[in-house]
């Protein structure tokens, strides 16, 4: 039997909150994932703006890039083996999409096929304050079973930096695949 390799599919979409994506994928590339990464056209500027790169600046950390266009590409299949699939950041507009089934993209299409082969979606929302149209679709997601995982700032470990908090949030994200990198961070409890 072929061994497949284990494979996570990392969307980014045009929502703020890039700098989390280069760090995930930084972070990936000390794991036994392979990242594959499909970018759509809003998380391009969006690159340019918080972290002065090019979606091919973001692509050379992948190890496999995808035009979010080409419908066909191997993340809309549910053949195509994954871990599962994580959109950071993940604007209002791409959860919507996810949310009514709207597939007219590679991204959104690779997040329906993991909701329907029962992978795990991790989704990194990015909006505020949130309206109640994005609460509900946000509350819909996770009862279809999406993981809603915002990039809620933390101070109990202590961070001296925006990077400090951009390894928490990665930190969050790959322990839902079952992975742990080297410098997250675990609650001890309250110190006397």
């Amino acid at each position: 039997m072929k061994q497949q390799p284990k494979r996570l599919v990392v969307g980014v979409s045009g929502a703020s909150g890039a700098p989390l994506a280069v760090a995930l994928l930084r972070t990936l590339k000390q794991t036994p994932l392979e990242s594959h990464l499909i970018i759509t056209h809003g998380a391009e500027l969006t690159l340019e703006q918080e972290c002065g790169i090019t979606a091919g600046d973001l692509g050379a950390l992948a190890d496999a890039v995808y035009d979010n266009h080409s419908i066909g590409d191997g993340p809309a299949s549910g053949t195509f083996a994954a871990e599962g699939m994580v959109v950071v950041p993940c604007s209002m507009k791409t959860v919507a999409g996810i949310h009514s089934g709207y597939s007219d993209t590679l991204l959104l299409r690779a997040a329906d096929v993991t909701l329907k082969e029962r992978r795990k979606l991790v989704l990194v929302p990015r909006e505020c304050p949130l309206s109640t149209l994005h609460l509900r679709n946000l509350y819909e997601l996770s009862q279809m079973g999406a993981v809603i995982l915002p990039p809620v700032l933390s101070y109990y470990h202590h961070p001296d930096s925006l990077d400090d908090m951009n390894t928490h949030i990665v930190g969050k994200i790959l322990a839902q695949f079952g992975v742990e990198p080297e410098d997250a961070y675990h609650w001890e409890g309250l110190r006397p």
